[in-house]
């Protein structure tokens, strides 16, 4: 079988893509993968990582802000459309599987044009455009959240979840506190806003930092690549005793840094978890069944991160605060569930219902499904 996946320009949709692939290679030891992305976007340099190849289209998004730079997005659309149109020649797919993002658009619409059968995997609880443009052609659509039926037609839907990364769980959180160099037993507080990191979260904690150093609680802070030199500089100015190298600071009961490399010690350390709403975010968070303070991005298409916290929330799996209100009431608010045992139980265990387990499987096996009916219809 010939597998053609495409999708990416945010971890959110590699991520997924790149479980997806790991599935079909354990069910199909001699599957042949195609990855199709956007020319200079993230997935150029992970897809290879994970050890498949990639070939790059040169899309991008429209410009809202210059609207006469469309003319070469436009452009640019055309010309992947006819460079997709080649690839599907070249490697003749069996299947084509979209988890959005502007290449998707372009490689997924070539594949259906050429009689072939598309399946789309859509993260968010608010569809994506790409996904949406290509409803009409999907054999199924791989959906994370109930309540679908308004992007897409009924029939389609298969509630999958999403993809994680599956190394997270299992974690040990006494070999977590040592790894962090933190008690093993006091509550901690995992804040998480991205490999970028996000600016609220982050300048939230810095105003209220000293209402962290004075709970009898440990932090552990993710404040993202971009953030990191920032905060580093604000906490040496405030504090005298911080300790600062580079990527990386303490101060009291909280540790930073500007990535977290062994994400499944960081939850296992974790009694609660304030994090954007990103849709691979909020599955983890409910396949290890995580109390967390959400704090959507508005920074995103068609506000879908408020989509996707508001499906935890209405089912008590899950607290949120708008991205406006996060300086005053962030802090606030994590601190008081880390002080409530019995709402911390409550959300873990609404969030554990709404985990979808073996998501990149049961993917794979209905692309596996629906590429082997293609192949018999077409040798009839």
């Amino acid at each position: 079988m010939r597998y053609l996946i495409s999708g990416g320009g945010t971890g959110g949709h590699i991520f997924p893509a790149i479980s997806i692939a790991n599935a079909l290679k354990e069910l199909d030891k001699n599957a042949e993968i195609l990855f199709v992305g956007a020319q200079d976007r993230m997935e150029m340099e992970r897809v290879p990582q994970a050890g498949y190849e990639i070939i790059g289209l040169p899309v991008s998004g429209l410009d809202r802000q210059h609207i006469f730079r469309n003319i070469k997005v436009v452009g640019n659309l055309l010309w992947s459309l006819h460079l997709a149109r080649a690839i599907v020649r070249r490697f003749k797919p069996d299947i084509g599987i979209g988890v959005g993002g502007y290449a998707s658009g372009a490689a997924m619409k070539a594949v259906a044009s050429a009689g072939i059968p598309i399946v789309l995997q859509e993260q968010n609880g608010f569809a994506g455009v790409t996904n949406k443009l290509l409803k009409n052609n999907a054999s199924a659509i791989c959906v994370a959240f109930e309540g679908m039926e308004k992007f897409f037609p009924k029939e389609k839907i298969i509630l999958t979840g999403n993809p994680v990364r599956q190394d997270l769980e299992g974690g040990d959180r006494g070999e977590a506190a040592t790894y962090f160099s933190l008690g093993p037993d006091k509550p901690t507080l995992l804040i998480l806003g991205g490999s970028l990191g996000a600016r609220t979260i982050n300048e939230s904690l810095l105003a209220h930092l000293d209402d962290l150093l004075s709970a009898d609680i440990q932090v552990i802070w993710q404040t993202g690549k971009a953030y990191i030199e920032h905060c580093q500089d604000v906490i040496r100015e405030r504090y005298k005793d911080a300790r600062t190298v580079e990527g990386a600071f303490r101060v009291g009961n909280v540790r930073g840094m500007a990535f977290v490399s062994r994400m499944d010690l960081a939850y296992a350390m974790a009694d609660v978890v304030v994090s954007r709403a990103g849709a691979s975010s909020i599955s983890e968070l409910c396949l290890l069944g995580k109390p967390s303070v959400l704090v959507p991005s508005p920074n995103v298409t068609e506000d879908h991160q408020t989509h996707n916290a508001m499906a935890l929330v209405n089912k008590d799996a899950a607290v949120m605060i708008r991205d406006w209100d996060a300086e005053e009431q962030l802090v606030g608010e994590a601190l008081l569930l880390l002080g409530d045992k019995g709402k911390r139980d409550l959300l873990s265990q609404n969030a554990l219902k709404l985990a979808q387990r073996d998501s990149a499987k049961r993917i794979a096996q209905k692309v596996m499904e629906i590429a082997s009916i293609h192949r018999l219809e077409t040798r009839v």
